[in-house]
């Protein structure tokens, strides 16, 4: 599931650049093996609020019958973020944890059609890259892409209020993404 923190990590890149002027920075470590475990940034422009570990819960999105927690790689990615980002011109909020399971993709993907209705009509988009962003102006969700990949992403909600569950297959089972993601304007709150 490489590069789904990619676009986030772009746009918080950008927002610190900008909000830099008068910042107050505030990093908690995790006092295990010292790696940051959260992250605020507060500026009097809006403020950057990184949590590694996030709790599946904020989603809103069960976890599959006997899904495990996905476990950090070679790479050390983090498997489970909860990103918030506020200014007075836009705010973005995103959670997003990882699993995997011994179950084949089709079991999952079923499991979570059924579980997604209860956030509106379910889009079935095949994607070789994660993108939770979306164009335009429209609340619609759409597909992104050409929709030709391995990966299946179920998405449900409107384009600022997201229910996503991107389920990739592995050599044993699935391994699959919970994501919720919040989008405000200027006007509103997350």
């Amino acid at each position: 599931m490489r590069n789904r923190f990619r676009p986030l990590t772009v746009l918080m890149l950008a927002a610190a650049f900008l909000l830099v002027a008068g910042c107050s920075i505030n990093v908690k470590k995790n006092n295990d093996n010292n790696e940051d475990k959260n992250v605020d940034i507060d500026t009097p422009f809006g403020g950057i609020h990184v949590k590694n570990g996030a709790d599946v819960r904020d989603t809103g999105i069960p976890v599959y019958p006997g899904a495990q927690p996905k476990q950090k790689g070679d790479s050390s990615d983090e498997k489970a973020a909860n990103v918030d980002i506020s200014t007075s011109a836009f705010g973005v909020k995103v959670v997003a944890v990882d699993y995997e399971t011994h179950d084949m993709p089709s079991k999952v993907i079923a499991f979570y059609k059924d579980k997604l209705k209860q956030f509106g009509a379910v889009l079935e988009c095949h994607t070789s890259e994660r993108n939770y962003t979306h164009e335009g102006d429209s609340e619609e969700l759409k597909c992104e892409g050409n929709n030709n990949g391995k990966t299946i992403e179920l998405k449900a909600g409107t384009r600022s209020n997201q229910h996503i569950v991107a389920v990739n297959p592995e050599d044993k089972g699935s391994e699959f993404s919970l994501v919720y993601v919040r989008l405000r304007g200027k006007e509103g709150t997350i």
